[in-house]
């Protein structure tokens, strides 16, 4: 057998600008030997040549940075959103009414009952967002107690920064009027009325978040997510609120599961801020971070560190500064105090340690480029690729600052689709919303930047993430600022090339050219060549990691 394939294609994307277009690629131990002409790759000796790509294209693996393993486990759960949603097997129908939502869940009620469940053994159902639903009232516990009283029921939101729960999953966790933790909402009389806002406040209700916990930590999940990246041309996701610092026990399951040929994409975990179990300082949990990359595989890597900062503008849980929200109950939460921001990144900073940081709100972004620039000031590293997550609001002011101080932006432009309308109208009004997920202006301003679709939050795929960004349409029909649109060549070097450069993985990934990992993202046409706006409906057959496809459902 020869130890070298040759895979032409119909068209291969390189984003290589040396040669930004060539006619095949040559593959060997997982790496790419050459990329150019047929007769080129199959000058460097014995190779067979696969022609199972002859009428398809390749462009560079398509990198997710920005994701949670909570995809795969939400593909487990009952889906209950306001959208139609991508499943393994099939499409799950959106939810366009609360007596559709209150008959899907008594459904699944009743489903419980005859496999033989417990009357009290909490329902949890994902995909749910109250701000759909403008002619109705928001969701509460009386609407959820239509189903019954005795089973406890959990609707996780979009979001996932909320969660709307019924009477008896308040009284199975003695949430009551009394309860002082932020972000239990209340009624007029002062008791709760079923809202959770944010992870203190869900955490009440343990016996669904335990459910969810046990969802994302069965291998058939991890397995879920494997298949959903193929199915979508994702061959590296970056799992944002991966727990080693929080369960270092967890990490056998991934190795287990990850590090094999046959699971199809490439996992990098950026663990959420949390001092292990044991460790009294941030240092220990730094040294923790160490020590979990120093297992690193080549299937299953450390990203760095995850610093969540605040809520979601959706969900009114965001920080805003002047004028703050546009309409409106303003229910802005710091996840991580200000104070203490500094002092829990130092040590990680100091280790070469790569820092993510949710920044929603615009309070949320002034304060870690604060830091970026106190940590710089305190310890030059010139490389460090700091990023601002999600970087929704983020000003040109903002971007300018973020450039001199190397920093990153991982942008989430498929807001632009799932909740720009309620942005223009709801949230912070038509001028902010024009300027929210602002691509071209920092790509103007010199930022490096990447696009993500939060996954769970929004359906993983890049082709839709690029497609918002270029196109910048939302279900109304409306442009939602059309200055802010980019090309649809820099929209997929943000997904392929800019994810992998905040990654620090630039070197390794990217792009197609001699050396490097031979990952490519497997597409029935050129997204650089169709209508902007057929973009997100481009077939995806599959992938290639490290040299072996993975077709998908559809491949």
């Amino acid at each position: 057998m020869a130890d070298t394939t040759v895979f032409p294609a119909r068209r291969i994307v390189t984003m290589d600008p040396s040669q930004p277009l060539v006619e095949a690629v040559a593959v060997r131990d997982g790496r790419i030997l050459a990329a150019g002409s047929i007769e080129e790759c199959a000058s460097w000796g014995a190779h067979e040549i696969d022609r199972r790509f002859e009428d398809l294209v390749l462009v560079p693996g398509m990198i997710e940075a920005h994701a949670h393993s909570l995809e795969g486990a939400f593909a487990l759960l009952p889906y209950v959103g306001w959208f139609d949603r991508h499943r393994l097997g099939g499409t799950a129908r959106g939810i366009r009414s609360y007596d559709a939502l209150i008959e899907r869940i008594a459904e699944l009620d009743q489903e419980m009952r005859n496999v033989g469940a417990g009357a009290t053994d909490p329902l949890v159902v994902g995909g749910f967002d109250p701000i759909y639903f403008r002619d109705e009232e928001r969701l509460t516990r009386l609407h959820l107690d239509e189903v019954g009283t005795d089973r406890p029921i959990f609707v996780f939101h979009a979001s996932a920064h909320l969660a709307t729960v019924n009477s008896a999953m308040l009284e199975a966790h003695s949430i009551t009027r009394e309860s002082t933790t932020v972000g239990v909402a209340r009624d007029a009389n002062g008791e709760p009325n079923g809202e959770l806002q944010e992870i203190p406040a869900m955490s009440l209700a343990s016996s669904a978040l335990l459910r969810i916990l046990q969802a994302m930590n069965d291998p058939a999940s991890i397995e879920a997510l494997g298949r959903i990246c193929a199915d979508q041309g994702i061959t590296m996701l970056a799992d944002l609120a991966s727990a080693g610092l929080q369960r270092p026990d967890s990490q056998q399951l991934w190795r287990t599961t990850v590090d094999r040929p046959e699971f199809p994409a490439r996992i990098l975990q950026r663990h959420m801020a949390a001092l292990p179990p044991g460790a009294t300082d941030w240092s220990e949990a730094a040294d923790a971070i160490v020590a979990l990359a120093a297992d690193d595989t080549d299937k299953l890597r450390t990203a760095g560190l995850k610093v969540l900062l605040d809520g979601s503008i959706q969900g009114f849980t965001a920080k805003m500064g002047w004028p703050g929200y546009y309409s409106g109950t303003d229910h802005g939460v710091w996840m991580t105090a200000p104070e203490q921001l500094l002092a829990m990144c130092r040590p990680f900073h100091e280790r070469g340690i790569n820092i993510h940081t949710h920044c929603n709100g615009d309070l949320t972004i002034d304060l870690w480029i604060d830091t970026v620039e106190q940590l710089v000031l305190e310890r030059p590293w010139l490389d460090h690729r700091h990023t601002v997550q999600h970087c929704q609001l983020t000003t040109a002011a903002q971007y300018r600052r973020m450039a001199k101080l190397g920093m990153c932006a991982n942008i989430f432009t498929n807001h632009i689709w799932y909740w720009g309308d309620q942005h223009h109208d709801i949230t912070v009004g038509p001028e902010r919303a024009r300027r929210m997920e602002a691509c071209r202006t920092a790509e103007r301003e010199g930022v490096s930047f990447s696009m993500h679709s939060d996954a769970n939050v929004t359906p993983l795929g890049h082709l839709h993430t690029m497609w918002c960004a270029v196109n910048r349409v939302t279900p109304s029909g409306r442009v939602l600022g059309p200055d802010e649109r980019i090309s649809a060549e820099s929209a997929l070097r943000a997904v392929t090339l800019g994810s992998a450069y905040q990654l620090h993985l630039d070197a390794e990934f990217g792009s197609i050219e001699c050396g490097k990992a031979a990952d490519f993202t497997v597409l029935g046409d050129d997204p650089l060549e169709v209508d902007p706006m057929a973009i997100k409906d481009i077939e995806v057959w599959g992938t290639v990691v490290a040299g072996r496809p993975h077709p998908g459902s559809d491949g």
